[in-house]
């Protein structure tokens, strides 16, 4: 006689308790777009164009004299920086006594599609700096760039070094040879001459794309199943939300800045070689002679580590710091992690130089 197969009851308890979940979500949760950031208090200082500078309220009565300025990603937008309270790393840094700006790059439209590199590190970010030294009287500040924002910010630093006392390249975009990513893969094989001609400014969809392809189980399906099942877990779903809210909203960026970053950063790889010129000018890594300090995440999907190291290698800097952080490209710089070892380091790193 055949045993009679059993289908454990925790099985059964689990998918009813998933499918409730479901059917609930809607009372439950609400939708993205009213999720309220509640980002840390800022005047916006200086606009040009679409770009804006946001400077932070001091939270704390000492403060270092050295100014930080925090080159964001073009991709997306800042509000990853300043999340949620409990993982801001606007915040944290406010709390550990520093004078924080932010570049904002604004949503370009087809007025901009002849913005290049040029625009961005020599007008915009290099008008930004100069406000910010004579506002707070100094004659260097301190730089920090994040992902793509920390290609313009290496730039800079290259080009500009007079004007950049300290240094801070998080997860940067350097080698685009070594990047293993699903993103460089795909650069490497764009015809993005043809692509800039027809469409002008890459659109946010082709960067939905791009993001979708990079773990399509973990950013189609696996996330939802997660969320569903936590969905009675109102930390989890605030979190969950909030990381949508931001993933949602993403800036075309200018067609010509396009063309130069396929083609100068991931198919000819000019800028590790220092072979890349902006405007005319040789951006040299050798020239980045200030304190540098370079954050990686080993896990990054977006920015492999393999992509960003060489830059530490590559400077002229004698004083120079590497760390690698075992989580990903949003996890270094809006988790728990992020609050416990990522930014007191860099705060005490940035201490002692400013």
């Amino acid at each position: 006689m055949q045993s009679e197969s059993k289908v454990d009851p925790k099985i059964i308890e689990e998918i009813l308790k998933f499918s409730k979940n479901v059917i609930e979500a809607p009372k439950l949760v609400a939708a993205p777009d009213e999720i309220s950031l509640e980002v840390t208090p800022h005047d916006i200082v200086q606009q040009m164009d679409k770009t804006r500078l946001l400077h932070y309220k001091p939270i704390t009565e000492k403060q270092h004299k050295t100014p930080l300025l925090i080159s964001y990603a073009l991709i997306n937008r800042f509000h990853i920086l300043d999340i949620q309270p409990e993982k801001s790393w606007v915040r944290n840094l406010l709390q550990q006594g520093f004078d924080v700006y932010m570049l904002d790059w604004g949503t370009p439209t087809s007025m901009d599609k002849y913005l290049d590199f040029d625009d961005y590190v020599n007008g915009y970010l290099d008008a930004y700096v100069e406000y910010i030294k004579n506002e707070s009287s100094t004659e260097k500040i301190s730089l920090q760039g994040y992902c793509t924002g920390a290609t313009i910010a290496t730039t800079y630093a290259s080009l500009h070094p007079e004007s950049v006392k300290n240094y801070i390249a998080t997860a940067p975009v350097i080698d685009g040879w070594r990047d293993t990513t699903v993103i460089s893969n795909l650069a490497k094989h764009m015809d993005v001459d043809k692509m800039v001609e027809i469409i002008g400014n890459m659109p946010p969809e082709f960067m939905y794309y791009a993001f979708s392809v990079l773990k399509p189980f973990e950013q189609g399906i696996e996330k939802y199943v997660n969320f569903f099942k936590n969905i009675e877990n109102k930390k989890f779903v605030d979190s969950f939300l909030r990381v949508e809210k931001w993933l949602g909203d993403t800036p075309p960026i200018p067609g010509e800045l396009f063309k130069q970053w396929i083609k100068d950063i991931y198919q000819d790889n000019l800028l590790i070689q220092n072979k890349m010129h902006v405007e005319g000018q040789l951006v040299d890594l050798k020239k980045i002679d200030m304190p540098i300090f370079t954050q990686v995440a080993v896990g990054d999907h977006l920015v492999s580590p393999e992509c960003s190291m060489p830059l530490h290698y590559a400077v002229g800097s004698e004083d120079k710091t590497l760390r690698m952080y075992p989580t990903g490209h949003v996890g270094m710089i809006a988790s728990s992690l992020s609050q416990k070892k990522v930014l007191p380091e860099l705060g005490s790193w940035l201490a002692e130089r400013s």
